[in-house]
């Protein structure tokens, strides 16, 4: 019955913000739908937002800006952008408290893994944030809510939101949440500093294979929010797919990807 109220309440509040979306069944369907995600994702998370509108912001993409979907959101755009400074700080603020015994090389290196797309997309998958965004019918259609850049953009907004709702020291307590499992491996000795291209051609030298090609199948966004889609090959064949802001980050996922995959000499 609260969690009830909770939703007609944030329904009201709402509807108040945005009448003209309540002129259909269809749209009321929509906000309704809204604020059970919202209400949903702040229990995952574990963080309930003062002002519930910078989350909605966080989570909506500029596909539904664009269509208006959304008419009393702006997309994550900005967000994003603050987002990515917010968490690259807060993850080296983490690590020279944590692990002030590594070299600042060692540092940069463990902070960039840690940043990277291959390892944000894999927490906003933990998340299931995509099943809270809310998306342009066309990006909806085109699978967006599976797409690495777009989940890794959105968990930057929610950083942000975080930030700018709760202060630093809840964004602090989120994003060390959020990245326990990095941090252990660290602390335990299991979280190799070498990077993944040096690490996959170890491994395939070891196994006399051919070094590993790595060829761009899709640059696509604005000059200053590329993203990356690059294919890593081997003996000609597909073995891995990796995505990123850079080439180079694309290239590091794509190796990642192929280390946990099982390589025999004859493959």
């Amino acid at each position: 019955m609260q969690d009830l109220a909770v939703t007609r309440h944030c329904c009201a509040v709402l509807a108040i913000r945005s009448p003209r979306s309540l002129r259909s069944e269809e749209g009321f369907c929509r906000l309704l739908d809204m604020s059970l995600a919202l209400e949903q994702f702040q229990q995952v998370i574990g963080y309930t937002f003062h002002s519930p509108v910078l989350l909605e912001r966080a989570l909506t993409h500029s596909s539904a800006a664009n269509e208006n979907v959304n008419e009393a959101a702006s997309d994550n755009e900005q967000l994003e952008f603050l987002g990515d400074s917010v968490l690259g700080f807060l993850i080296s603020d983490l690590l020279f408290q944590r692990f002030s015994h590594l070299s600042e090389g060692e540092l940069s290196k463990v902070r960039a893994c840690l940043v990277s797309s291959a390892n944000l997309f894999r927490i906003a998958d933990h998340l299931q944030l995509g099943k809270y965004l809310l998306l342009g019918k066309g990006e909806e259609k085109s699978g967006g809510r599976k797409k690495p850049a777009l989940l890794v953009n959105a968990l930057e907004a929610v950083v942000a939101a975080v930030y700018l709702d709760g202060g630093i020291t809840r964004a602090r307590e989120f994003v060390a949440k959020r990245f326990d499992r990095d941090f252990d491996a660290i602390k335990d000795g299991r979280f190799d500093l070498k990077d993944f291209k040096s690490q996959l051609q170890e491994k395939l030298q070891g196994l006399h294979l051919q070094p590993a090609e790595y060829l761009v199948i899709q640059e696509c966004g604005p000059d200053h929010k590329k993203h990356f889609s690059v294919e890593l090959r081997l003996q000609g064949k597909k073995l891995a797919e990796g995505h990123g802001d850079t080439k180079k980050s694309a290239e590091q996922e794509a190796a990642k990807l192929a280390l946990d995959l099982s390589l025999e000499p004859d493959s």
